[in-house]
Parts: structure tokens; sequence; C-alpha cells
């Protein structure tokens, strides 16, 4: 299926140096894929006139005035910065011109415009961040949703969290009903606050794969396919992640270079250490799911390499081929249906 990715080739740390060189590596893996790269023409138009010659029909330069900065507050982004790249890839999205937007920008910022141009779904009260931690499942990953949108939720909002995490796994992973968890601190239903209680009520009658409560560790051992919980708490779970995933890459590089026999040992072991890597590598499941919107959206980490960034665009790709939004919308308009009293 074809489909068309409008990228913010300005957003992230690191801008065109690194969004431009993803496309082009996404354009040559996927020959049904296209891309609108848009950005200042100083900074983009070149290299987009030379992969429109070297993918012909398959990328167009799109022109903005004006880029969201890190430090730009979502207000900011709004009122002051209409014509900028980040907001002009999501008004192609909303005219129809992609199927999908990816940024690496500001996170408040891509969400405020996002949710202002796009609107939510109807029955989504808040759009939620998705993204993929790894785990010791079959797929080797674990889906897990808010993580910083919404810091205070609602038991509602949390089982709207658990459809949308449910429909996104069925969309990238291709997976049938996938299992549902409700992050507590612990597995009993007695535990927890009184909302997060009351979600695994809602979810327990919600009609999904819904497991119960899990805790933190399960999220690694991959016991859930999706783990539901506040933004507050997503966030401060991938922040811990990512620190811990660092630290034990730096242990263990230390380790092994401390003298000649641990050089040795590292030497003997590379294929699996390079194994090991690969696995834990945080560029590998960079790419978060702005769930929730009349649009897909995907929000790239801002520290973001070529390689990390392709896997956003390609996630991307493989939610707008698979109906994401619709999927979304479907399931909770059939929960609505439900929950109106018979006439």
């Amino acid at each position: 299926m074809q489909v068309t990715l409008a990228i913010d080739c300005m957003g992230g740390d690191h801008g065109p140096s690194v969004t431009l060189p993803a496309a082009r590596q996404f354009l040559r893996d996927d020959p049904y894929a296209s891309v609108l790269l848009v950005g200042l023409p100083q900074s983009v138009e070149a290299e987009a006139d030379k992969l429109a010659s070297d993918f012909p029909g398959r990328a167009r330069f799109v022109a903005a005035s004006e880029v969201v900065e890190m430090h730009d507050s979502p207000a900011i982004a709004m009122r002051n910065k209409k014509d900028s790249s980040m907001r002009v890839a999501i008004d192609r999205l909303k005219a129809g011109e992609a199927q999908a937007a990816v940024s690496a920008g500001n996170t408040g910022a891509l969400m405020a415009i996002s949710r202002f141009v796009l609107k939510t779904l109807p029955g989504i009260d808040r759009p939620a961040i998705a993204t993929i931690l790894p785990s010791q499942n079959p797929r080797g990953r674990t889906y897990v949703l808010d993580l910083g949108a919404n810091v205070d939720c609602s038991a509602e909002h949390l089982l709207q969290f658990g459809v949308m995490g449910a429909m996104l796994v069925e969309s990238l992973e291709h997976l049938e009903r996938p299992s549902v968890g409700l992050l507590n601190i612990g597995e009993e239903e007695i535990k927890g606050s009184e909302v997060v209680k009351q979600a695994a009520d809602l979810l327990r009658d919600s009609g999904l794969n819904f497991f119960g409560n899990v805790e933190g560790n399960d999220i690694y051992k991959g016991t859930t396919d999706v783990v539901v919980c506040d933004g507050f708490v997503g966030n401060v779970v991938l922040k811990a992640s990512e620190g811990l995933a660092q630290m034990l890459g730096n242990l263990l590089k230390e380790e092994l270079t401390r003298n000649w026999y641990t050089k040795l040992v590292a030497l003997f072991a590379l294929r699996a250490l390079r194994h090991f890597k690969d696995r834990i590598d945080h560029r590998r499941y960079n790419g978060a799911a702005l769930l929730g919107l009349k649009g897909v959206v995907l929000k790239s980490h801002g520290s973001a390499d070529a390689f990390a960034f392709e896997q956003a665009l390609r996630r991307a790709a493989e939610a707008a081929r698979n109906n994401l939004v619709e999927r979304i919308g479907g399931r909770v308009g059939a929960h609505l249906a439900a929950e109106e009293p018979a006439q």
C-alpha cells in the first residue's frame, strides 16, 4: 500500500543532518512510500531536490519559514509560529496530502499543534503518548502509555489508553486481541489508588483482553503486550529505563576494557555482546505515537540519529497502512454505543 509521510525536517537536536539521511534510507527500504520534506529552503531544499531526482515522484520539498525550537512553549509555537515546519507538516496531514506526520521536535508543541489542527477522535478526552520498551516476550517489546501527556488521569482516561494501546499493537504487530495490563504497585485487585481500582473495573468490562494489574518488572518480562498508566508514572518509567540502559552499557564497557584479560574475554564474546547491544539499543524502539488524534502522528526522540529517526518513519508508515486511527475510532465508538442506555 502506498503511503506518504510529512516529515518535519527541522525538528530535534540535529535537524536536517539527521532527518534527511533518514528519509533517504527510508525511501530506499520502502518502495511503496513517499515523503513530503518540510523545512526552511536554505536548509532542506537542495537535498530534497536530490531525493526527488533519486526517487522520482516519491519526494517533494514543502517550504516553511519558521522553526519550533526545543525551548519554545506550546503557546508560542501555536500563536507565533503558524508557518513552522512542525505546523506545516501537521497541516499537510490534515489536508490529506500525507497519511502520517513525524517530528523530532518539542513534544509539548507537537501535541498542542496536533490536537488543535487534527482534533481528537469522538469519545477520546485526551490524546496519549505511547512508546515501545524492550522486553522478554516473543516480539521483544512492550508498548507503554501514557508517557507524559496527561499527568492527572481519571479511570475513564486509563480505559481509553487501554483501547488506544491495544489498537496500536494490532496495527504495528498484526496481533489479534493483544493483552493489556494496568500498572500498579501489586497484582492484587485491592492494591492501588481508587482511580486505578476503578480503571481496572472498567478495563475488565471493556471487552479488551485485560490481564489485570501488572508491576514495573512485568514491563520487561513482557507479561502483557500493552501496559497502561498515567503520564506522570509513565514518564518516570521511561526516563528511568533510559538511564538504566545507558548505565548498564557504560558499566559493561568499563569492565570489559579494564585489563588485557577482560579485553580478551570481550574479543571471544564479541558476537554475543553485539547481539546484546542490539536488543537493548533504544534507537531501535524510537517513535512514540500520539494516540487519540484524527491522524497518525509520531514523535521521534529529539536526540535521535539517522538510524533511530528512520525507525520512527517506519512505524509511522506501518500505523498508517494498518488504519490505526480507524481502529481506535471504531473501538471507542463501540464502547460508547455499549454505554448508551436502551431507548
